[in-house]
């Protein structure tokens, strides 16, 4: 298959301007993408793009990732209510940073071949640009009429907007279209992709590389990403799902692709690995099969979490995982890191103790029950220990006063209570 028909096996192509794949067919195409800098980290929203540029090169064209220092000055306003808070220099040069290192790992900008990739900033080429000159040489080729046709623009000014649409979002499609044209002009690139929701964007440039050089360029659009239920791809009652591990821990990151339903995994392993046409079929079968197994999702699950994070990573998030719905060790326990232990753990009730305390040496019940208030009483925690209910640091205690000293704590910091099979309590020591 060729790039534009897998692409269509996938289910990923949403718009397709005339004369696309001819010109991908003919010759080496370099094609770009923008990343918007609102953040220093990218999430899994724009997982899609960065898999979709992987794949170009993949499949031999010249990936070029630009980075819109200037345009997150402004604000796109495609598929957005309102306009947004504009970033000042120092946040854009942050976030510009993190989104480097992010795409560094997927696409190849080392190897020197001709297709190795190209990180560009659009600032580099519109900070020295003056308002009256950018008007001259861009905006007399492009008419308002034109610019009012588009989607975008339209909701914003349309009668259920009370809002409105300022210029300077107004002007977004022009800067934009100037970005495809410098990199038409400088960098033969002939082909601009994005979400389904940059059609009216892209297609202003392309507009604009036939009316002021006469030249040909193209378009190619994905579609936006949606859960089966209707709900948003990408978010979690926490939030984002970010590809930055500071962020979302490789163990939650695991857990969203891990959680997701039949449905949606028949489409996202088609969408989110590089797996081929003939596994993804096998894996789909299967999964019909014995759809209780979640063969598809531990794929999909396994899958991302490495191409994004680690193998090693993706180890973690399994051990993890043990750690709430299998059978876990203390010795998986000893080897999690804080970070992942706080995300495995997150809404635990925690209760505090004295770290100088604990250095004496103080029998658990005494702990428990009257330091910490773990349990309400000694007399419910021995009912337990008796029922053989409890486990400290997920090993199962048969004594209720067994010494708990610094020794105990995992991290350094803490100790795992666990009652029952699902009941879970941490006591933190703090100095």
């Amino acid at each position: 298959m060729n790039f534009v028909e897998e692409l269509k096996w996938r289910g990923m192509i949403h718009d397709m301007m005339p004369g696309t794949e001819e010109q991908l067919t003919k010759e080496m195409t370099a094609g770009y993408i923008g990343f918007d800098p609102t953040a220093e980290s990218l999430h899994v929203g724009s997982f899609a793009q960065i898999l979709l540029l992987k794949r170009f090169q993949l499949a031999g064209h010249k990936p070029i990732t630009l980075v819109g220092g200037a345009t997150g000055m402004i604000g796109d306003p495609s598929g957005k209510s309102q306009e947004r808070n504009l970033l000042d220099e120092e946040i854009l040069q942050r976030n510009l940073e993190g989104i480097k290192r992010q795409l560094s790992k997927f696409l190849d900008f080392e190897s020197g071949k001709p297709n190795s990739a190209v990180l560009v900033n659009n600032y580099d080429w519109m900070k020295g640009y003056d308002f009256l000159s950018f008007i001259r040489d861009v905006g007399k080729h492009i008419t308002v009429n034109y610019m009012m046709s588009k989607d975008s623009v339209k909701k914003r000014l349309g009668v259920e907007s009370k809002e409105g649409m300022s210029f300077t979002e107004f002007s977004y499609q022009l800067v934009q279209g100037y970005d495809f044209l410098w990199l038409y002009q400088n960098m033969n690139c002939k082909l601009q992709m994005g979400g389904s929701d940059q059609w009216g964007n892209i297609t202003s440039g392309t507009e604009l590389i036939r009316r002021k050089l006469g030249g040909e360029a193209y378009a190619l659009t994905i579609p936006l990403i949606t859960k089966a239920d209707g709900t948003k791809f990408g978010k979690t009652e926490s939030g984002n799902v970010w590809l930055d591990a500071r962020l979302t821990s490789p163990y939650k990151f695991y857990q969203f692709w891990l959680n997701t339903s039949d449905e949606d995994a028949e489409r996202y392993i088609k969408i989110f690995t590089l797996l081929d046409k003939t596994t993804i079929d096998s894996l789909i079968a299967e999964h019909k099969k014995e759809p209780h197994l979640r063969k598809l999702q531990k794929t999909l699950a396994r899958e991302v979490t490495v191409m994004v994070h680690s193998e090693d990573d993706y180890r973690k998030a399994v051990e993890a995982s043990e750690m709430l719905f299998g059978n876990a060790t203390t010795e998986m326990l000893n080897r999690m890191d804080e970070h992942t232990f706080l995300s495995v753990f997150e809404g635990v009730p925690t209760f505090e103790v004295k770290k100088s305390e604990l250095a004496k040496g103080i029998p658990f019940s005494v702990l428990a029950a009257e330091i910490t208030k773990v349990f309400p009483s000694k007399g419910e925690l021995r009912r337990l220990v008796q029922g053989g209910g409890l486990s400290i640091n997920k090993q199962k205690v048969d004594n209720a006063d067994i010494t708990i000293n610094t020794d105990s704590l995992l991290n350094g910091k803490y100790i795992l209570v666990q009652k029952g099979k699902k009941n879970y309590s941490i006591i933190l020591a703090v100095d």
